[in-house]
C-alpha cells in the first residue's frame, strides 16, 4: 500500500479502536475480580448508626429516607435516596456526600417529579450517569441520565411498561443487561434483559421467576462478583421484614435457577435490636472499597419511620 495511503488510514483506524474500546467498556459497578461477598458485616469502628435520618434533609418536611444507593466517584462518595416529603405525599430523591462513607452530610434533592420516586439505582456506563428509580405509579421503569452528575438527571427512556413495577435493580453479565424487578403486590419479580440499556428489553420466558412469595421484592441492587457470581437481593415482607440474598446458579436467555445463601437472611430486626430499626430491615446496598465492602442499609423503628445506616463486609477468614 503506498504510504500516502496508509498515512490517510491511521486517524479512522485510531477513531475505530476509540469506538470499539468504548462500546466494550465494563459499566461500574464492576466487581468481577472481587474474590469474595459482602456477607460477613461488622459495625464501622468509631461509629454511631443511623448515620442519616430524616432530621438531615434540611430543605423538605421529610417523614423518614430509606432506599440507599452508594456511588464513588472523584475520592468523594455520593448516597442518593428516598425522601418522603411529608406535604406532597410523595418520594423524591435526595443525596448526601460523604470523604470516607461513614460520616455523611446532606447535599439537595437531585430529582423531583409530578410522582412518586424511591429506589435510586444509579450506575455508570462509558462514560454516561445512570439512575434507574422506582416509578411505580406510571406503571413503567423510567432511565434517567445525568446532565451534570451527581446533581442534575433527565428522562432518557422507558426500558419496560405496563405493570405497577417496584424496585427495580438492573446489573451487567455476559454482554447483556439484566433486570430484577417487582410488582407493588410484593409478591411477584419478573426478568427481563436486553443487549442494549435504552431499547430492545424483553421479558424472559420464566418470568415471573418468583410467584406468591413474600421475598420477591428486590431488596438492593442485583450485583456480580469473582467471575461470575450473580447475587438477588429480596425484602421479607412478613411480619418481621428483613433482607434475603439468592445466589442465582443458571441465566441466560432461556434458563433461570437460584437458591438462597446459607448467611441469608442478612439484615433482621433482631431479639433486641437498637430501637431505630426495631420494626425492620428492608435495603441492602455494597460497594466494594478495593479491601473490604461498604454497605448501605436502611431500617424501621416501631413507627414505621425508616433511617440510614453503615456497616463493613470484612473476608470471610478475617
Amino acid at each position: 500500500m503506498p504510504k500516502r495511503y496508509l498515512t490517510s488510514l491511521i486517524p479512522l483506524l485510531c477513531l475505530i479502536s476509540i469506538i470499539t474500546a468504548c462500546s466494550q467498556q465494563t459499566p461500574v459497578p464492576d466487581w468481577s475480580n472481587v474474590p469474595w461477598g459482602p456477607f460477613r458485616l461488622v459495625d464501622p469502628p468509631g461509629v454511631t448508626n443511623p448515620v442519616f435520618t430524616a432530621a438531615d434533609v434540611t430543605d423538605r418536611n421529610t417523614g423518614f429516607v430509606a432506599d440507599p444507593f452508594l456511588f464513588p466517584d472523584q475520592n468523594r462518595w455520593y448516597m442518593f435516596f428516598e425522601a418522603y416529603d411529608n406535604d406532597t405525599f410523595q418520594g423524591d430523591i435526595g443525596l448526601a456526600t460523604s470523604t470516607d462513607g461513614l460520616h455523611w452530610s446532606y447535599d439537595r434533592i437531585v430529582l423531583d417529579e409530578e410522582f412518586h420516586l424511591s429506589y435510586p439505582d444509579v450506575f455508570e456506563s462509558n462514560g454516561t450517569y445512570y439512575m434507574l428509580p422506582e416509578t411505580h405509579q406510571l406503571n413503567e421503569v423510567r432511565l434517567y441520565r445525568a446532565t451534570d452528575f451527581p446533581f442534575k438527571w433527565e428522562y432518557l427512556s422507558t426500558p419496560i411498561s405496563g405493570r405497577s413495577f417496584v424496585d427495580p435493580s438492573i446489573f451487567y453479565y455476559h454482554g447483556r443487561w439484566w433486570l430484577f424487578v417487582g410488582d407493588k403486590d410484593n409478591s411477584t419479580l419478573y426478568l427481563y434483559s436486553s443487549n442494549s440499556l435504552t431499547r430492545g428489553w424483553q421479558e424472559h420466558p420464566l418470568s415471573p421467576i418468583v410467584k406468591d412469595d413474600i421475598t420477591a421484592r428486590p431488596g438492593g441492587g442485583s450485583f456480580v462478583y469473582n467471575g461470575d457470581v450473580i447475587i438477588r437481593l429480596a425484602q421479607n415482607n412478613g411480619a418481621h421484614q428483613q433482607v434475603h440474598a439468592y445466589q442465582v446458579d443458571q441465566l441466560d436467555t432461556r434458563q433461570y435457577v437460584e437458591h438462597e445463601l446459607a448467611t441469608s437472611p442478612l439484615l433482621a430486626p433482631g431479639v433486641d435490636p437498637p430501637a431505630w430499626y426495631a420494626g425492620g430491615m428492608h435495603q441492602f446496598d455494597p460497594w466494594w472499597d478495593g479491601d473490604h465492602w461498604l454497605v448501605a442499609f436502611d431500617g424501621k423503628d416501631t413507627n414505621g419511620v425508616y433511617s440510614i445506616g453503615i456497616k463493613l463486609a470484612l473476608a470471610p477468614d478475617q
